[in-house]
């Protein structure tokens, strides 16, 4: 049985599949992501944590967000593939950075948030909805 979705770091030494739709998809614009991602935005898809089933163990690295809220980014301490995110304020979801995905047109995002820390030359889809700060609030 092939997963709905499934993915990798860049070396391989961890892996995921999750067989279940995600909870939320949508493009982060904050900073945190920018500076972590060296990209205009992150790709998020959020799952609960039980639905995935991870193979190898990522390394979590956790920084403290302006509103105080702990961010716990996951990646492969082999070659540093950022995969996975933890919130301190969402427990039991774990976020998937859908740029990691075997199949990336699985990905749709459904919002644009963080919008007002948007580097000035990262051109968001018109079709999408924009938030001004966090996706929930």
């Amino acid at each position: 049985m092939v997963s709905k979705y499934s993915g990798r770091c860049l070396c391989g030494e961890i892996s995921y599949s999750i067989d279940v739709e995600p909870l939320f998809t949508g493009n982060c614009h904050c900073k945190d992501c920018q500076r972590s991602s060296g990209s205009a935005f992150i790709p998020a898809m959020l799952f609960s944590e039980e639905s995935v089933s991870v193979r190898g163990e990522a390394k979590y690295f956790e920084s403290s967000a302006d509103n105080g809220n702990i961010h716990r980014r996951g990646f492969c301490p082999n070659c540093g593939s950022q995969l996975f995110a933890k919130f301190n304020t969402m427990p039991g979801v774990l976020g998937v950075k859908a740029g990691t995905l075997d199949n990336p047109s699985g990905y749709v995002p459904k919002l644009d948030f963080y919008v007002a820390s948007a580097a000035p030359w990262d051109h968001m889809s018109p079709q999408l909805p924009k938030k001004i700060g966090a996706a929930q609030s």
